[in-house]
């Protein structure tokens, strides 16, 4: 009768043990989140549960109470109590009271001038300066990223630094925000900094702030830093390998001292900042080359996540590529359900040098194009069309590979504009090795 009376109850419910693994699911909560609850039992909430705070109240005991969630394009009002047993915690308890927003309108009015300011936030100043996204942003279903989607929820409660390496495009910085995310510092500011973005001579004035009268065009009263204003929360070093040999020794004093100086100041301020750095470059290689202080490496390098690139987890581009067809068509307000199967197949089989950015952008342009309720061949971009048809039964991998080898050196020389010096770079080949491959398929 006790678990009929949960079952059916208006609150929907959830009870957590001490490590953030599911124990209980009320239906109505398992109707709302579309999940079954024989499989939800056993699984850690945070793959339940959007914005999901209950793994850090069964693990710090510290009652949360009428709580705004956003679950599933709704703010929702949530309560997480922990779970005590001869005084020591076991779990945690969570309901969510109000199903949306509009019943809680009804309650207090003064909730709607909250709820709209929350919601700007969120939708714009957020993208700036928050996180804005979550481990349900991250698409993949191969090992690689269900291992790195464990890693995050390993690391993010601790204050340990953290570099995310791969190439671009990977979706370091969805991790970054991920990590923050499921955080003790989740409230806290999420700050970010493009370090190979800002010019030399203003990154130290972005990084740590300036005061009044520094130098000419100064703001009146100052201005605060990247740092300062990550204060109790996270600052991401995004591009770290682009930063200046000179800024990389006042970071390494900032993360030994973890206090700031503003430009044209006297005095330091003490900061309380987690450092998540990123980078695509041979960090390692640069050390060895007196181009990144090893001392900096060591500091940023505590846990290291490698994001693998998307041709190395071909299995990921399905779920990625579909993915991005509904986030594209709901933006453009255009109905399309889904990627035909010889279009799918052509998306396989490409390289993906820009991993899943690329992926994005070539979707994005063939939803616009598309004239059917399906993403076909007629809608990719070219250069993917040109390889149809290139993987068959009945050809040899030597005729395969040399025409895969033609098309690189071709596109790469009109990229380059015919200067072979800068092909044979970018190629990776000796001078004389490029000529030769000119001569042999006949492309001078």
């Amino acid at each position: 009768m006790l678990e009929t009376i949960i079952d059916n109850a208006y609150e929907w419910l959830v009870v957590v043990n001490k490590d953030g693994m599911i124990d209980y699911m009320n239906k109505t909560y398992c109707e709302f989140l579309e999940v079954d609850r024989e499989t939800v039992v056993g699984r850690h909430v945070t793959d339940v549960i959007e914005n999901t705070r209950m793994h850090i109240v069964a693990r710090s005991g510290n009652m949360e109470l009428a709580d705004l969630q956003y679950i599933r394009g709704n703010y929702m009002i949530a309560n997480r109590v922990p779970i005590y047993q001869d005084d020591e915690i076991i779990g945690a308890v969570g309901t969510v009271i109000f199903r949306d927003t509009e019943q809680w309108k009804q309650m207090n009015t003064h909730i709607k001038v909250l709820l709209s300011e929350l919601e700007y936030y969120r939708s714009g100043s957020s993208k700036e300066n928050g996180a804005s996204y979550s481990l349900y942003d991250i698409v993949g279903t191969s090992e690689p990223i269900r291992s790195l989607k464990e890693k995050v929820k390993q690391v993010a409660s601790g204050n340990v630094s953290v570099l995310i390496r791969g190439e671009s495009g990977t979706g370091k910085e969805l991790f970054a925000h991920s990590i923050h995310q499921l955080s003790e510092r989740s409230n806290r500011p999420f700050i970010k900094v493009n370090c190979g973005a800002i010019p030399d001579q203003l990154l130290e004035s972005e990084l740590f702030g300036y005061e009044e009268g520094a130098f000419t065009g100064a703001k009146k009263g100052g201005k605060l830093g990247k740092f300062e204003l990550a204060d109790k929360g996270t600052i991401f070093l995004d591009e770290i390998g682009d930063m200046p040999a000179n800024m990389q020794v006042k970071l390494l004093r900032v993360l030994q001292d973890r206090e700031v100086e503003r430009v044209g100041s006297l005095r330091t301020k003490k900061v309380d900042v987690r450092i998540i750095a990123a980078t695509n470059r041979p960090l390692e290689a640069m050390v060895e080359e007196r181009r990144f202080r090893e001392d900096l490496f060591y500091r940023i390098n505590v846990i290291q996540l490698f994001i693998p690139a998307l041709r190395e987890r071909v299995q990921d581009v399905k779920p990625l590529a579909e993915s991005f067809v509904r986030k594209i068509s709901a933006k453009a307000g255009k109905r399309v359900i889904g990627i035909e199967d010889n279009a799918m197949q052509l998306l396989l089989q490409h390289n993906w040098p820009g991993n899943a950015r690329e992926l994005e952008n070539a979707l994005e342009a063939s939803v616009h194009l598309t004239r059917t309720e399906t993403v076909d061949v007629a809608s990719l971009p070219d250069y993917l069309k040109e390889n149809e048809g290139l993987v068959t039964g009945n050809r040899k991998l030597k005729d395969i590979v040399e025409k895969a080898e033609c098309e690189a050196i071709r596109k790469t020389l009109i990229q380059c504009e015919n200067d072979k010096l800068a092909a044979a770079k970018i190629l990776g080949i000796g001078k004389t090795s490029l000529y030769d491959k000119i001569n042999k398929y006949d492309l001078v």
